[in-house]
């Protein structure tokens, strides 16, 4: 048995491959939007993917489940709750899924979400790991202020709270100290406020650490989960929704983006994002524009700015650029909303009606990489 951690940085992203060695097979939890990286650990391996276990509708990622499901044919696993739209098996308390000496048993752990799962791996008869999704991170929970305006089940944030303390006290506590705890994310991620920069934990070491888990009373835990949250970028509630329904396949999602021939001129009034560095900004840029370089954080910058009701347009510093921001973009599932996609060459100096020559803090929004 192998447990394979896959990484998204930019998002603090964690997605997982299970692996029966005796059956080469492959259950998947929380894959992220790309799938590519997912067939080639099944290659590499000699093994199908045989599942995929999505612990939630996850707000801040778009996932690759359904495209799985239909290439591969492996069966989507998660809680009756969500309502997904897609084919899929439910799978909560008391479900088991089993393969090769492996056994992933469901829990409900409901608090980030109200749909929310953890799934315990249990290997040869004993309890060896925990897949907490975004109920439990190293060194923090869940949000808990994420669902109250979507998805197939709303709450309000001080009603997931208590049920966020109820689920790690009476569900996720009561595991043994040693068992192996692997979130959906790690330190970067707005899905808390103090996320850890481990890839991995224990209960035993949680109970101890995580200022979460410490001995409080369920209004004491409430109140402290509620303050200081991070704020809510824009682009949340829609990969809820579209995460609900299942995303497009990706590579046929990103050869259906409008590639715009070099300076294409936008409308009067679009909405234009930028991603150059900022002295290539400075020195030349079009009217309007938005300055969202292309650093680690691109994504979530960009969906926190553009609404995902807005259509916009996506400028780069050159082809390669353009290619390596579109697959960022299509993480929050962005290429859907995109207008079109154009390289930028224009230089200072240069005339023209749509070039502006203002400095940028005039008129301009900047952030940071």
């Amino acid at each position: 048995m192998k447990i394979q951690q896959f990484e998204d940085k930019g998002l603090a992203h964690f997605s997982y491959a299970i692996l029966s060695e005796s059956e080469s097979q492959i259950i998947l939890i929380d894959p992220a939007r790309d799938p590519r990286p997912y067939y080639a650990y099944a290659g590499e391996n000699g093994a199908k993917i045989i599942g995929v276990i999505e612990t939630h509708p996850h707000a801040d990622f778009v996932s690759a489940h359904l495209e799985i499901h239909q290439l591969t044919g492996a069966t989507i696993y998660t809680s009756a709750l969500a309502g997904a739209d897609y084919p899929h098996h439910a799978f909560d308390e008391g479900d088991v899924i089993s393969f090769g000496k492996i056994k992933l048993k469901a829990l409900n752990t409901p608090g980030h979400s109200p749909d929310g799962i953890s799934i315990v791996l249990e290997h040869q008869g004993k309890d060896k790991a925990v897949f907490t999704g975004d109920t439990l991170f190293i060194g923090d929970v869940g949000r808990p202020d994420l669902r109250e305006n979507v998805g197939n089940m709303k709450a309000k944030r001080e009603e997931l709270a208590r049920q966020l303390y109820q689920s790690t006290r009476n569900k996720l506590m009561k595991l043994a100290d040693e068992v192996v705890m692997y979130p959906a994310h790690g330190s970067g991620s707005l899905c808390g406020k103090s996320l850890s920069e481990a890839h991995s934990s224990t209960i035993g070491e949680e109970k101890v650490s995580n200022y979460a888990l410490q001995p409080m009373s369920e209004e004491a835990f409430v109140k402290v989960l509620l303050e200081d949250q991070p704020f809510i970028p824009k682009y949340f509630e829609y990969n809820v929704a579209l995460n609900k329904q299942g995303a497009p396949e990706y590579e046929q999602s990103m050869k259906a983006v409008r590639r715009l021939e070099d300076n294409f001129t936008p409308e009067e009034g679009a909405i234009v994002v930028d991603a150059r560095g900022q002295q290539e900004f400075k020195s030349s840029h079009l009217k309007g524009a938005i300055n969202i370089q292309n650093g680690a954080k691109f994504e979530t910058w960009l969906g926190s700015i553009v609404s995902p009701q807005e259509a916009w347009y996506l400028i780069a510093g050159s082809d390669k650029e353009l290619n390596e921001l579109l697959r960022k973009a299509a993480k929050i599932g962005y290429e859907l909303t995109l207008k079109g996609a154009f390289v930028y060459t224009s230089k200072a100096g240069e005339q023209s009606a749509f070039f502006d020559k203002k400095p940028f803090w005039q008129h301009q929004i900047h952030l940071p990489l």
